[in-house]
């Protein structure tokens, strides 16, 4: 299967990496992460410019969901934070497992909760099989560091939130970033393991 880029105005709203459907539906976010290319000049994945310059609603995207049975999974991921658009994520969640969708990911980064002052979970469970959460970090003040955080009390917010999603979502998995000075990568691998979910190691400076 070819990779396609779906725009609408402009804005890349769907993006096909391998056999996985992305959906773009915000460039807001809770973090400042030092690490991002959004904050270093790019907001480039692959060939796709993920630059949007208006509201994403559901009804922008349904439309570019396509056929669910030639994609593995449909991920909500782009260079903001899915839930910040939260009831636009549901709905086209929900469409998704309507329409039989094989697996549908969340990327986050566990701040859900803490943005809506209520626990999104339950509501998150009823489209979403697996979640990934970013973590970055094993201490407070490298958290601070190195994805500068926009809401008070933002670190223990993600580490209950890695503590809570096992016992909503099927598949949780917990993502920390090899290279970034005053981490301690293991730790960080035994924070997700101790919650129950799986721990990917990703690598500094690889998007995508």
């Amino acid at each position: 299967m070819s990779q396609q880029n779906l725009a609408t105005n402009n804005n890349t709203l769907v993006y096909d990496i391998r056999l996985n459907r992305y959906l773009n539906i915000t460039n807001r976010c809770t973090l400042r992460c030092q690490f991002c290319p959004k904050y270093n000049g790019s907001k480039q994945v692959d060939q796709y410019d993920l630059t949007l310059n208006q509201t994403i609603k559901a009804g922008d995207v349904i439309p570019l969901l396509g056929n669910v049975a030639e994609f593995e999974e449909y991920v909500f991921c782009g260079y903001g934070e899915p839930t910040l658009n939260l009831d636009t994520l549901i709905t086209i969640g929900s469409e998704l497992k309507k329409r039989g969708a094989k697996k549908v990911r969340l990327n986050t980064d566990g701040l859900g909760n803490l943005f809506h002052r209520r626990n999104i979970l339950p509501e998150l469970a009823t489209c979403i099989d697996a979640i990934s959460i970013s973590l970055n970090a094993d201490t407070e003040a490298a958290y601070i560091e190195h994805c500068q955080p926009k809401l008070r009390g933002a670190y223990p917010a993600v580490l209950d939130f890695i503590q809570l999603a096992p016992q909503y979502i099927d598949t949780v998995s917990v993502s920390a970033i090899n290279g970034l000075a005053n981490v301690d990568i293991q730790q960080c691998r035994r924070i997700a393991e101790d919650a129950g979910c799986f721990f990917n190691e990703r690598q500094l400076d690889v998007v995508g």
